[in-house]
């Protein structure tokens, strides 16, 4: 073992085996992976080593894709047996709801690229799984690409195949204690010091220990997870092929063969965490004591499914513990504030992500950027928030019990909540408010009758004409909306236009103006769809979305300069909009200014009533509109004041699914649909905002594609002829039963009286006019591409 590397990976389970051989791979082998005891010693050793490509999120999917492809390349390329059953796999639906579920599900993995799966019924999934039940089953989805692996070696095949490739890694070495220097970090461990560059925690069952050595309380926890091996079974021994993969969600279980038995593996409801704090030290290749009254319903479920196994015996029972985060995705990428500490932890599929995460991660290394877009399991989706032990405790739980639970779009799921609360939140809530979360804060959706519920739906739900009255108000009079869930960053600085003028791509405004500002990556695709303001007294705002707060700050950090400050604004700064028609007429009934001096996409300090405000004049809404940004303490008066001064104009408070619905007739974008860091801005229209003629991060790719031959998809908006569904996002859509593109987002354009869907689409098929379809929930539908903004497509009502 040298003195140093350029990178140390501390933890030698599947995901610190394939963080080190992605380095060696893509050229970086000066490198070292060091495991405490033995390699695949933590969870990884006890997994029960299923792989498949499905994932409700398809960004997950497609590195799940990847991960079962790499597979046979590193048993080849090491020489190490792996032991990979490639038998298939089904996933059974045993509820009106889930069947419709899958259904759509089968259509958007059609749309990221897995188009190795099929739709069957009871009988034509039972002729593949001889051994099941089809009681309750309706339907199942089978896939190809399913299957198990030997998980410690897969392990050693990731190890050996680095090695080859001129890594090193080192067994019973225990990293001690971590120092950062000026240069990297200093990792000390019972075998000696190491300096490096880069840290990667792998530490798995260890993650939260490996991150406080460094001053990171990382959001992870361990589970209890249980599974059993049966003895031979007389069925799974005659029979002439391998049992499939087998995902029973109503019944909260997987089966895969083993040798002439089978494993179910158990995702119980009565959940239990183990060490939260961490692993203690000397834990190891241990297991805990089966708990079978926790599994009991489950395991009867298990064993309803599966008759055959109710006549032989058990041969092996395995509780084990396994790392979770708040969602269930791993925690990868650099960490805010930590240069040079990377995470690759919170990976509980490791066998099934693993070879994702270390793609994924060396690339972000190597490169400054992933291929893929690695937002779903980015470490800085999470703030100082998720730091909270109970916050974990209830997220990690929530996620681990409702593993097999389906969760529907519109519904709200409790743990961790409410958390962070604007002032005026309880009165709001009074008036009727119901809630969403955006990171730590909540958010309004709409404003209901007392006593209304919201029914969980794939479909338009219960709550789509307490929408429509939202949306009618907003078109036609005065809407008041919360706008604490936007992000504000504060910009100052004797170099801070030069700054912004280099990280932003557009053209910056002038003073008392606002414009909407394009962030690239070096690599030429997105990084923000922000917005700037330029308040004319030497500082300027940054505006976009609150949940990307700690991911936003990470990148203004990474390409700081000298002579400038960027102060987040998000616990400090909150407030409302007014708009419509009549929204002029509400806030100047307040303004000591005139405010009709603010012309559209003007920005200033206003005296609203006894508030001193910051003001701009602009609306996603595509109504004419007043953003009032306001100190969190003067949130509960702003509100008052303006409810009482727009009386008479009929004011209502509305939600973000108003806002939804009007922006998608306007066909404005949002990010983590139309904007992603998958896409440039030729392919989302983002061009139109960059100054060309200027320098800034981005440029060299964002040039290469407007002189190249330019994306292969472009953004446009659909039409959908729908009937009680709307599209909302990876629906493939279609051109003579051939796909040409997926829709980004969709929903219920209320004031329009339309189904409207944004896409992209392939080029030569993206003119208005074109005759597409579109799979909603499942179900085709005609569609077709109609101009942009269907709503005031010459834009009068917020310029006017």
């Amino acid at each position: 073992m040298k003195s140093q590397y350029r990178v140390v990976v501390i933890g030698g389970g599947v995901v610190g085996a394939s963080v080190l051989y992605h380095l060696a791979k893509f050229g970086w082998s000066d490198v070292v992976m060091l495991e405490r005891r033995r390699l695949a010693s933590g969870s990884s050793w006890h997994a029960a080593g299923g792989i498949h490509a499905l994932n409700a999120d398809p960004n997950m999917a497609s590195l799940q894709a990847y991960t079962i492809d790499l597979l046979s390349e590193i048993e080849k390329e090491s020489g190490q047996n792996i032991g990979l059953h490639m038998t298939g796999g089904l996933t059974l639906a045993g509820t009106p709801e889930r069947w419709e579920w899958l259904q759509a599900n089968y259509r958007i993995f059609q749309s990221v690229g897995i188009d190795d799966c099929e739709l069957l019924t009871p009988e034509e999934a039972q002729k593949r799984c001889p051994i099941m039940s089809t009681d309750g089953v309706l339907g199942a989805m089978w896939a190809d690409r399913e299957g198990y692996i030997d998980t410690t070696g897969t392990v050693q095949a990731y190890a050996t195949a680095a090695k080859k490739r001129g890594a090193e890694y080192y067994e019973e070495t225990k990293v001690e204690s971590l120092t950062q220097t000026a240069d990297g970090w200093q990792v000390v461990t019972d075998k000696g010091t190491i300096t490096c560059e880069h840290v990667v925690n792998a530490a798995g069952l260890w993650a939260k220990q490996v991150g406080r050595m460094a001053g990171v309380e990382l959001p992870v926890s361990p589970l209890k997870h249980h599974y059993l091996i049966t003895d031979a079974v007389p069925e799974v021994a005659a029979a002439e092929f391998e049992m499939p993969m087998t995902v029973d969600l109503e019944g909260f279980t997987y089966m895969r063969q083993d040798q002439k038995g089978v494993l179910v593996g158990i995702y119980e409801v009565d959940h239990e965490h183990w060490a939260m704090d961490g692993a203690p030290w000397n834990y190891g290749e241990e297991l805990f004591q089966e708990q079978l009254d926790r599994i009991e319903n489950e395991l009867t479920l298990g064993f309803e499914r599966y008759p055959s196994i109710q006549n032989v015996g058990i041969k092996t029972w395995v509780n084990g513990a396994f790392t979770f985060s708040p969602d269930g995705n791993p925690l990868v990428g650099p960490v805010p504030g930590k240069r040079g500490y990377w995470s690759a932890c919170a990976v509980m599929a490791g066998f099934l992500q693993g070879g994702g995460v270390g793609k994924t991660l060396a690339e972000w290394m190597i490169h400054g950027e992933p291929e893929a877009d690695a937002w779903p399991m980015d470490v800085a989706r999470y703030g100082d928030f998720a730091q909270n032990k109970r916050y974990i405790r209830e997220t990690t739980g929530q996620f681990y019990s409702r593993r097999f639970v389906m969760t529907y779009p519109n519904e709200q799921l409790p743990a961790g909540r409410p958390l962070k609360m604007a002032p005026a939140h309880d009165a709001m809530t009074e008036a009727g408010c119901k809630w969403g979360v955006s990171w730590d804060l909540e958010v309004p959706l709409y404003f209901a009758p007392k006593g209304f519920e919201e029914t969980p739906t794939l479909k338009r739900s219960n709550a789509h004409d307490i929408v429509a009255e939202e949306c009618k108000v907003i078109r036609e009079g005065a809407g008041l909306l919360d706008i604490s869930g936007f992000s504000r960053f504060e910009v100052s600085g004797p170099n801070a236009e030069v700054w912004l003028d280099k990280v932003m791509a557009s053209k910056l405004p002038a003073p008392g103006r606002a414009k909407l500002a394009p962030m690239l990556g070096e690599n030429g695709r997105l990084k923000g769809d922000l917005t700037v303001l330029n308040w004319g007294d030497g500082t300027w705002w940054i505006m976009g979305s609150y949940y990307l707060r700690a991911w936003h700050m990470r990148w203004f950090d990474d390409h700081m300069i000298d002579g400038v400050n960027v102060r987040d604004l998000g616990e400090e700064y909150c407030g409302f909009a007014v708009v419509g028609p009549k929204s002029q007429a509400v806030v100047e009934k307040l303004a000591e200014q005139d405010i009709s001096d603010l012309k559209f996409m003007g920005c200033g300090d206003f005296d609203i009533g006894l508030v001193r405000a910051r003001v701009a004049r602009m609306s996603v809404t595509g109504e004419k509109g007043y953003e009032i940004n306001c100190r969190y303490g003067d949130h509960i008066k702003l509100r008052r004041m303006l409810l009482e001064a727009g009386a008479d104009e009929g004011i209502r408070e509305c939600g973000f699914n108003a806002m939804l619905s009007t922006r998608l007739e306007k066909s404005f974008g949002i990010w983590s649909a139309e904007f992603t860091q998958l896409y440039t801005p030729g392919m989302t229209g983002m061009d139109r905002w960059i100054d060309w003629d200027k320098d800034f991060v981005g440029k060299e790719a964002a040039v290469a594609e407007r002189d190249g031959n330019g994306p292969a998809q472009v953004q446009v908006t659909l039409e959908v002829d729908a009937v009680d569904a709307d599209a909302s996002g990876y629906e493939p859509v279609w051109s003579g039963g051939e796909r040409v593109g997926f829709v980004t987002s969709g929903g219920y354009g209320h004031y329009t009286g339309k189904s409207l869907a944004m896409a992209l689409v392939d080029r030569d098929k993206a003119a208005p006019g074109t005759e597409l379809s579109v799979h909603v929930v499942g179900v085709e539908r005609p569609a077709r591409i109609i101009a942009p903004s269907p709503y005031d497509p010459q834009g009068k009502a917020m310029r006017g």
